[in-house]
């Protein structure tokens, strides 16, 4: 058996441009990636330095915090999970890793949204798994719809799920997240539900698969909502029968996260009215771009119900968003990610835009991008005229 070919994570190389650029002098505004700009928890930070004094810290998996997970199921969506269901892992990428070796062999199909976060398929692929790709579109806003599952022909082993989504934003409604349960439930798709981007709302709230399906797989995180990206601690909901087979992985594939981590994140449960504050923020910001993005020609988007992006199409001004990401950083400064990281195949039509960053910054990127966009627009044009 062959290491099957895998495709980069291009948004990296342009971040790594950026920096470059940064060094240089120049002024740069990162919107290339989900990364919060704030910091942990005031909370968080207090604890974890007082441990760093106190504590010679080791392997450990801390029980209280895995209580607290299982309680914050119960409390945030009224589910029953107990704690020997939570894992805690080092942040959410192995905790996908871990769901897919818990629930599939080598050679399962393992369907999911495109477009979508570069990793699924990536890592499925790596796994000797086989993503099944399911294109979305504007008219579906980017999400998984039941009757796209229901036509998939072999039913596929599993499915990869997020609602939130990345790179859009969008939230799967209750009634289309039951229908899609249904269908997965009478084909026997077994579900993986990445809900990293959970408590970052700007309207309903997004519901978790466990309201709907006790049998599915949960990914989450402490770098979103938590605002702790650095800190690498997520956690992995799955079913009492895998539950087993899963610790016994992550023990051996990972060991246990950063003892440190842990004991911050216990106390970031409590910080909530701070944490909360960012989401105004993260509207605020949602708010500016969603204004200003018709002045910049980009009318094709689905706005986002969550987390912090907004997919736009740009097929009108280029066929290669790789080029027209890294021309946007030269001439602006504004670092954006290409959407062939997201979809292998219209990918080259579009970009995504974080909105994470703070609101001064996103204020400077309009400000600079509505005149460069303009501009490329009315080359574009000239450029269509003199062709005609």
């Amino acid at each position: 058996m062959t290491v099957p070919p895998i495709d980069p994570f291009h948004a990296l190389s342009i971040s790594k441009l950026a920096h470059e650029l940064a060094a240089q002098g120049r002024s740069i505004i990162h919107m290339e990636f989900g990364q919060p700009s704030t910091g942990a928890p005031k909370a968080a930070l207090e604890r974890a330095q007082h441990v760093l004094a106190t504590d010679p810290m080791g392997y450990w998996e801390s029980q209280a915090l895995r209580d607290r997970i299982a309680r914050h199921y119960h409390e945030t969506y009224d589910v029953s999970v107990q704690p020997a269901q939570v894992i805690l892992t080092c942040g959410a990428s192995p905790a996908l890793v871990l769901a897919l070796l818990a629930s599939f062999v080598p050679g399962a199909r393992v369907a999911m949204a495109r477009p979508g976060y570069v990793a699924y398929r990536n890592v499925v692929r790596t796994l000797h798994m086989e993503p099944v790709e399911i294109p979305c579109g504007e008219k579906e806003r980017f999400q998984l719809t039941a009757s796209a599952i229901r036509a998939l022909e072999p039913a596929p082993d599993g499915l990869i799920l997020a609602s939130p989504a990345n790179p859009t934003g969008t939230i799967l409604s209750a009634d289309e997240m039951q229908a899609i349960v249904a269908v997965c439930r009478e084909r026997g798709i077994c579900i993986i539900s990445d809900e990293i981007y959970h408590g970052l709302s700007f309207g309903e709230r997004a519901h978790s698969i466990l309201e709907y399906d006790p049998h599915a797989l949960v990914v989450n995180s402490f770098s979103k909502y938590f605002s702790m990206a650095p800190w690498r601690l997520g956690w992995l909901v799955v079913p009492p029968e895998k539950a087993e087979i899963a610790h016994a992985r992550m023990g051996n594939l990972f060991l246990p996260p950063a003892a440190l981590s842990q004991h911050a994140a216990l106390v970031a449960f409590d910080g909530r009215d701070e944490l909360d504050g960012h989401i105004e923020t993260y509207r605020r910001n949602r708010d500016l771009l969603l204004q200003a993005l018709p002045q910049m020609g980009l009318n094709h988007i689905a706005p986002p119900d969550g987390a912090f992006y907004i997919y736009a199409d740009i097929r009108h001004l280029t066929d290669d968003s790789m080029a027209f990401c890294r021309r946007l950083l030269m001439d602006t400064g504004v670092t954006t990610a290409p959407g062939i990281d997201f979809d292998p195949v219209d990918g080259k039509f579009f970009i995504r835009f974080s909105f994470a960053v703070n609101t001064a910054l996103i204020e400077e990127a309009i400000r600079r991008m509505v005149p460069w966009f303009q501009e490329q627009a009315a080359r574009t044009h000239k450029c269509n005229v003199l062709q005609y």
